[in-house]
């Protein structure tokens, strides 16, 4: 079940998951296996320090207060999940799907996410630092009352996503294609590179004036008095 975001005029809104995960099965595994298959099992405050479930297929699941330092999670599938109040630094979820996933205060630094498909996913509260996202692509994302420090969307393709009440510092955008993205929702914009890959977001007034530096240096505009 999806339902559409608040949007506005001239953007189309994000679709949000609507996630109701059956009664999980605790997990017992012990430790998490490359390509194995979990169904329907709640990971709850589990320490998964460097363990490795590379290609890993996770459907209905959820995992709770888990820690994921150097985690490696790359080609993985997250379907249908929910991870709340996860934490850890160097998590590898390269070239990894996530789809109608909800994320909720996270506490993540350093996060690998280059080349995921991710879509209808919600990112609520908490705070991500150094998240990579090179090349990735994000459709139906929404970004609802987190921090964000020094995001990578270098190269990514953005499609119906949405800021909402979150920081956005030091962004980088280079090369980035974005469509029907609605900046207007962030409490803080900053971009460090890449302002020049804007044609696609709807910003807010005060936005644009407080981009306009940015922009200025960008063209190349000298302004004085």
């Amino acid at each position: 079940m999806v339902r559409r975001a608040a949007g506005g005029p001239g953007v189309k809104a994000a679709r949000r998951p609507e996630l109701r995960l059956p009664a999980p099965e605790r997990f017992e595994g012990g430790r998490l296996e490359p390509d194995g298959d979990y169904d329907g099992l709640e990971f709850r405050e589990e320490d998964l320090t460097g363990q490795d479930g590379g290609g890993a297929r996770f459907m209905d699941c959820a995992l709770r207060g888990c820690a994921l330092d150097g985690t490696r999670l790359s080609r993985a599938r997250l379907l249908d999940s929910v991870l709340a109040g996860v934490r850890g630094v160097g998590t590898d979820l390269a070239e990894a799907t996530l789809r109608d996933v909800e994320l909720t205060d996270a506490r993540l630094g350093g996060t690998q996410l280059h080349g995921a498909v991710v879509e209808r996913v919600l990112v609520r509260g908490g705070k991500i630092d150094f998240l990579n996202l090179r090349g990735a692509r994000l459709k139906d994302v929404v970004f609802e009352g987190c921090v964000l420090v020094e995001p990578d969307f270098g190269g990514a393709r953005l499609e119906r996503v949405e800021f909402v009440d979150c920081a956005l510092k030091g962004a980088d955008l280079s090369g980035v294609t974005l469509k029907d993205v609605d900046l207007r929702g962030a409490a803080a914009l900053e971009i460090a590179r890449g302002v020049d890959r804007l044609s696609g977001a709807v910003v807010s007034t005060a936005q644009l004036l407080d981009l306009a530096p940015v922009l200025a240096a960008e063209l190349g505009i000298r302004v004085e008095g």
